[in-house]
């Protein structure tokens, strides 16, 4: 058992619309604690590889009216077969104050859970990410991700995104976006 944390930042960059963009449209950031449990068990022909529970925030740092957070505990089931990964991530969210709550129906758009699963073909990764895909009002988030290596370092990144919750701002808002990227990997 250890304990870990991250901290993720995504900046979305909009470069045909300088009236709502300068440069950046959002920035999201997301610090998460957690304790890690490595695992070895069978589970559906796959190797159950770890367990995570944690405590995730999320926001944009953004004052007033464009505030959004929110805060959640989350665990991670994460299985392994060859070349492929899938990941079941449930989460509870952490309520708010009334008076305080900047997105009170944020779980409405961002559901309670996400799967993801990856494929590893010669260091190019393929992944798709669900959430809130069995939602009655149709509020899904689907991810469709090409990441490939540039050098030892980078990586290159091609996405589509569709449905609602791709970033705070928008979180309750249907997007449709084709994205191009970065990644950068391996600091440590």
């Amino acid at each position: 058992m250890s304990i870990c944390g991250s901290v993720t930042q995504v900046a979305y960059w909009q470069l045909y619309n300088d009236d709502i963009s300068s440069p950046f449209r959002e920035t999201n950031y997301q610090p998460e604690v957690y304790i890690s449990v490595l695992t070895n068990y069978e589970f559906f022909g796959m190797t159950g590889r770890s367990i995570n529970l944690g405590i995730v925030h999320q926001s944009n740092g953004r004052a007033e009216l464009l505030s959004r957070s929110w805060n959640r505990i989350t665990m991670d089931f994460i299985f392994e077969r060859d070349n492929f990964a899938l990941a079941f991530r449930p989460w509870i969210r952490i309520e708010e104050s009334s008076d305080s709550d900047d997105n009170p129906d944020i779980t409405d758009y961002m559901g309670n859970y996400e799967l993801r699963g990856l494929y590893d073909l010669n260091g190019n990764l393929f992944s798709v990410m669900a959430r809130n895909i069995f939602d009655s009002k149709h509020r899904y988030n689907a991810e469709l991700q090409w990441s490939f290596p540039i050098n030892k370092r980078l990586r290159g990144l091609v996405q589509w995104y569709n449905g609602y919750g791709e970033n705070l701002i928008d979180y309750n808002h249907k997007n449709n976006r084709v994205g191009f990227g970065i990644l950068m990997t391996d600091w440590l």
